[in-house]
């Protein structure tokens, strides 16, 4: 599945129209260059899921986590990742034991330390907007 996004608020509805689509445990790679519109879709994900506060980036926490209307949704940005062993020190596997949907922007920064991903969505900036790609595995 392909789609052009024209803009910010484009991007926001495809990830509250993600909410009614997936699963409540799930595991979603994000793939696109910084700024390519990640953190926006997740964002729209969780207003769709009620959640009002900020959503920002996980860059330099590693990871974000929400509990909107009993759903578990982990948000987690891997790009300043030095090694994927890192993960293991955080304790990812217990992230995934749980009923929760995880997206996870720069998914190659974890290669090895990582479950298969059921959802993959890649961003690529076209003109102003950008395109999406999703696929099912």
């Amino acid at each position: 599945m392909q789609q052009f996004l024209a803009d910010t608020e484009a991007t926001e509805a495809f990830g509250k129209q993600l909410w009614q689509q997936l699963p409540e445990k799930c595991v979603v790679f994000l793939h696109g260059d910084l700024g390519a519109g990640k953190t926006t879709l997740v964002r729209g994900f969780l207003r769709a899921a009620g959640f009002s506060g900020a959503v920002k980036s996980p860059t330099y926490t590693l990871v974000e986590d929400y509990n909107v209307n009993g759903r578990k949704i982990f948000h987690f940005d891997l790009y300043r990742l030095t090694d994927p062993e890192e993960l293991e020190w955080i304790g990812i596997r217990d992230y995934f034991d749980d009923n929760a949907v995880c997206f996870i922007e720069w998914p190659t920064q974890g290669e090895g330390y990582l479950p298969k991903a059921d959802k993959v969505i890649t961003l690529t900036a076209e003109g102003e907007g950008r395109i999406v790609q999703m696929q099912s595995l």
